[in-house]
């Protein structure tokens, strides 16, 4: 059985390598929205001299986007050095001491593989992580436990508050805001939040949403603040430290979400947003479709091979 597991991990990843070997420029477009024009990763590499963190928005499944996050990575140290740091929604906050042994080489990876709790797509990320690994950069393992999500969702935050001790340091501190604006009437369009599935300004509490007894909102907000928590209190503990965010687009899509519930924590952060994903009109952008969602934009070929079915 183990032996059995060994070879299809090799061969997940092996897989992996030969689909990003054969991608290139031609597969991906990139549209700056403040230059009106379409540009390259360099350019979003010199832009970010002037920001704090790059929120990388990505669809889960998409080859081109694993692609293009782990080059920008590599890219941004390349100019930036140590002061970068990577940040995951794909890890929760509980598991960073695994994380941390991780990257200094103490534990083996299968452990790391088990005790993490990596995602079943982990063969997308796993070249970030060792590029981390082996230029000794923080990686931020940025989440809230899906265990308290979940008991958010079903008896509300103030469940949260009677949790022992010790794990109220595994998400956002109470009270945390919930989705409100734009982004609630967003959030009203889903049904469920998973791995392979995937606030705004105003200040009015948001009406709760229920599913069954289960409040979406509340949930869904945890997350959301608990990955802007993770990321304000890197900046706090690091001054001058520079961080790419990776989650799925819907956490920071339009400015909202973990970016709304950044400035919650650390109100002068400057932020940099890009949207990724495939598009059925890949030949033919009309960007001005796509423009809302972030400061660069970025298409994807849909015809590359998603690296899982949806």
């Amino acid at each position: 059985m183990k032996q059995t597991f060994t070879l299809l991990f090799i061969t997940l990843i092996l897989a992996s390598f030969s689909t990003k070997a054969q991608l290139n420029e031609n597969n991906y477009r990139i549209y700056s929205v403040g230059q009106q024009k379409e540009v390259s990763l360099s350019d979003i590499v010199k832009d970010m001299e002037s920001f704090d963190v790059v929120f990388f928005g990505e669809e889960h499944n998409d080859s081109v986007t694993h692609y293009l996050e782990n080059k920008l990575f590599e890219m941004l140290y390349a100019e930036y050095g140590k002061q970068m740091a990577l940040s995951m929604e794909m890890f929760d906050r509980d598991v960073q001491g695994v994380m941390n042994e991780y990257l200094v080489d103490a534990i083996r990876e299968k452990n790391f593989l088990k005790d993490a709790r990596v995602w079943s797509n982990y063969k997308d990320y796993r070249p970030m992580v060792e590029f981390a690994k082996k230029n000794q950069l923080d990686v931020i393992c940025a989440n809230a436990p899906s265990r308290y999500t979940n008991l958010a969702g079903r008896k509300g935050q103030e469940a949260l508050r009677y949790l022992p001790d010790g794990a109220h340091r595994h998400f956002a501190p109470l009270p945390y805001e919930t989705a409100s604006g734009g982004y609630y009437d967003k959030l009203m369009g889903l049904t469920s939040h998973t791995p392979e599935a995937t606030t705004t300004d105003a200040k009015k509490p948001a009406p709760a949403m229920s599913m069954a007894g289960f409040d979406l909102i509340v949930a869904q907000s945890l997350w959301d603040a608990t990955m802007a928590y993770s990321i304000a209190e890197h900046l706090k503990a690091y001054r001058g430290k520079k961080i790419m965010q990776v989650n799925g687009r819907f956490h920071s899509d339009e400015g909202f979400a973990v970016v709304t519930q950044l400035y919650n924590y650390r109100p002068k952060t400057r932020s940099l947003v890009i949207s990724c994903g495939s598009a059925e009109n890949f030949r033919n952008i009309n960007w001005s479709e796509f423009a809302h969602l972030g400061d660069y934009i970025i298409i994807t070929d849909p015809e590359v091979p998603k690296t899982y079915k949806d």
